[in-house]
């Protein structure tokens, strides 16, 4: 599908900038609402959506304007304020809603936001979808006359049902009792759900990151800024610590020494532990990464005779891999895991509750649960490029990357690839030993640079 607005993963950007906009998202909601509307339902009910949002001062805005789109299509719409882009995907689930809506630029500093949509089973809206969403874009707003708009309500228990959905994934059997956790919810969506869910199961639950403000989510906390929780797991000596990011469909854990753990080696936990529990009755029927994956990872379910497979960046080709071969385990080193028997979306709260398992279960650390996984040393630069750069049809990056290549021997891999999210070309160089790569990344990036300045 050729796309104009939407994404890897919705409809992202920095606020007051086409496309988040408030004429935009108000048109945005109208053409998704009648798209749905035109999907039909039950005789002579309206589609309803569900509206979730992170802490970004601009979701109010946007909430706003979404909702005014949708009831002039005659879609009712059910408000739940901050809550996470997975208790999202539930609720349009067990509330048998049309479609689910997540207000997130997710990681993103909160100048930016976002747009997601999820279907009524809880997945990530098809692309098919999608594309009808555009080209209703395309044309005219309209408005239903007073008597077919849709209706906008609160749903006040929320976070409380999600609350109750993730410690439904965790075994009834098992509570963290003794487990002193920091929960690090980035200011973001989880702050008044994470912390709630490890002391209902019984951990002693010490919480940062939970006091937002509008302006910031991520901004030395949570997953994508890990150094902040390793000091606080030190400091109160405790055995983990949890970060999610802004939307909390990703995580990242860190131990009692401060090392962290990303999503390629908490794959690893929940595989493995699923695999030797029940003499291997539970052997995965395979696990899907990305292309980031480690190379480590590949070969260590190769030992474990488990198919793996690779699927473009971006957990909606994970979960796209996932279904089309019949999997359930999948994820991406970023700390997107999906456990499609416990959810149909990456879920950081779900994710963390089953290396909780693995640990609980084995008696083991994630230091020992980890021990037999060497990871392959990578390089990861993020290099910023104009918008429409076409750095495909540059011969200097091609000859850049095919010399790295050279000079890595054999030992080691390059990957190029642009952000989904962000004006960055991603420079990925992984290998061994550790100077080379980083030689072969600066390099890359160098000649990068150079082009997209030219």
């Amino acid at each position: 599908m050729s796309r104009k607005h939407f994404g890897t993963d919705g409809v992202r950007g920095a606020v007051g900038i086409a496309p988040m906009t408030p004429d935009f998202v108000l048109r945005l909601g109208y053409a998704a609402g009648r798209v749905l509307a035109a999907q039909g339902g039950a005789a002579g009910e309206r589609p309803a959506v569900l509206i979730g949002k992170d802490t970004r001062i601009s979701g109010y805005m946007i909430e706003a304007a979404l909702e005014a789109g949708f009831s002039a299509a005659g879609v009712d719409v059910l408000l739940c304020g901050p809550l996470p882009t997975p208790g999202v995907a539930y609720l349009t689930r067990a509330l048998r809603l049309s479609a689910g809506v997540v207000i997130s630029a997710s990681h993103n500093p909160y100048a930016d936001n976002g747009i997601k949509f999820f279907s009524g089973d809880g997945y990530k809206l098809p692309d098919a979808v999608e594309s009808r969403i555009e080209s209703r874009l395309e044309q005219p707003m309209g408005c239903n006359p007073s008597a077919k708009l849709g209706r906008a309500r609160r749903v006040d228990d929320a976070q409380g049902r999600y609350i109750e959905f993730c410690k439904s994934t965790f075994p009834g059997e098992l509570d963290l009792k003794g487990m002193k956790l920091v929960v690090d919810c980035a200011h973001g969506a989880a702050y008044g759900v994470a912390p709630q869910v490890f002391h209902e199961l019984g951990a002693e639950v010490l919480a940062i990151g939970v006091t937002p403000d509008g302006f910031n989510i991520n901004d030395g906390f949570g997953a994508t800024a890990p150094q902040n929780l390793a000091m606080e797991v030190k400091r109160r000596r405790a055995l983990l610590g949890i970060a999610l990011d802004g939307d909390a469909d990703r995580v990242l854990l860190v131990d009692g020494s401060g090392t962290a753990y990303d999503g390629d080696q908490l794959l690893y936990v929940i595989a493995k532990h699923r695999m030797k529990r029940g003499n291997g009755r539970e052997k995965p029927a395979g696990v899907a990464g990305t292309l980031m994956t480690n190379f480590a990872l590949e070969k260590a379910f190769a030992r474990m005779k488990v198919p793996f497979a690779r699927a473009a960046v971006g957990d909606r080709y994970v979960l796209e891999l996932l279904r089309e071969k019949g999997w359930v385990l999948g994820g991406e080193n970023s700390g997107h895991i999906l456990t499609l028997d416990k959810h149909t979306t990456g879920d950081g709260i779900v994710s963390a509750l089953q290396v909780l398992t693995a640990m609980r279960e084995s008696g083991k650390s994630l230091a020992q649960l980890t021990g037999d996984l060497v990871m392959y040393p990578q390089v990861l630069l993020n290099v910023a490029i104009p918008k429409g750069f076409d750095w495909k049809k540059s011969k200097a990056i091609a000859k850049a990357q095919a010399d790295a290549e050279g000079a890595l021997e054999g030992k080691g891999r390059v990957l190029l690839r642009p952000s989904g999210t962000e004006p960055v070309l991603r420079v990925m160089v992984e290998g061994e030993p550790r100077k080379a790569i980083e030689s072969a990344a600066n390099s890359i990036a160098d000649v990068v640079r150079r082009e997209a300045s030219a």
